[in-house]
């Protein structure tokens, strides 16, 4: 076990050791942490925010925003997709609406979405639109995966819609939702700070970012910003590593 698990580490460790040697370079090379702080500058400081309330409080909001609006988009998305697989018509109405939300640029959206709602509200309907889409297009493709010998096989043991549905369609397309809602949240994550960059909640990473940016200081904006990124890989991989459990246990129920 030590081997494949020192190999990873060496793999994760060495890129990054690498590009923080770049980053310190170049940092050394501008020689004024107004333009580029070095990696140690910053460091220390997003060690000194997080000794702060107001860093968790912030981050928690800002998290608690973009997965309440992944986790709509994502119900969204899946619900559209099924239905558009259940009736034709419905999916003829509702797969342009998708595609356009898919194809309009994000500040587009935080500039109307602003406009009916408060800046709290901006970051959570800005998720939900950016996952829609996404968990959408990976729920109609696992729904079409389906295999067309087990489907004449409910069709000649007479299986309902609910039995068709829970014994092929949710098994066929659960590796797709999976993947899904993966990319989802990661979109929605971005998507999440950028619109609370441009709204300004009270408590948000987005707003921190920008008022960083808008006093020149430097090393806080690079400092909130790794914070940003840090809190991606984590929402991820604690998202995955739900689903995985979830599934394991699946297993075990149904074994």
């Amino acid at each position: 076990m030590r081997g494949p698990r020192a190999k990873n580490a060496i793999k994760l460790l060495l890129p990054l050791a690498l590009w923080l040697g770049v980053w310190e370079f170049l940092a050394l090379g501008v020689g004024h942490s107004l333009l580029l702080p070095g990696p140690g500058e910053v460091a220390v400081r997003l060690f000194a925010l997080a000794w702060t309330g107001e860093f968790w409080a912030t981050a928690l909001v800002s998290l608690g925003r973009v997965f309440l609006g992944g986790a709509l988009g994502a119900v969204l998305g899946a619900t559209v997709a099924a239905l558009s697989a259940w009736k034709a018509p419905v999916g003829w109405a509702l797969t342009p609406v998708m595609k356009i939300v898919r194809a309009t640029p994000v500040a587009s959206f935080i500039l109307l979405i602003w406009l009916w709602c408060s800046s709290d509200w901006v970051p959570v309907v800005i998720a939900a639109l950016m996952s829609a889409p996404v968990v959408w297009s990976a729920t109609a493709q696992g729904l079409e995966s389906a295999d067309p010998k087990l489907l004449e096989l409910a069709r000649a043991y007479r299986f309902d819609r609910y039995k068709t549905a829970r014994l092929i369609y949710i098994p066929s397309a659960k590796p797709a939702v999976a993947a899904g809602c993966r990319t989802a949240m990661g979109l929605a994550w971005k998507a999440g700070v950028a619109a609370e960059a441009l709204s300004r909640p009270r408590l948000a990473l987005g707003t921190q970012v920008y008022n960083a940016k808008v006093y020149l200081e430097t090393t806080d904006l690079f400092a909130w910003t790794v914070a940003v990124v840090a809190l991606s890989f984590m929402l991820e991989r604690g998202l995955w590593a739900l689903w995985r459990l979830w599934e394991r246990r699946g297993a075990g129920g149904t074994a």
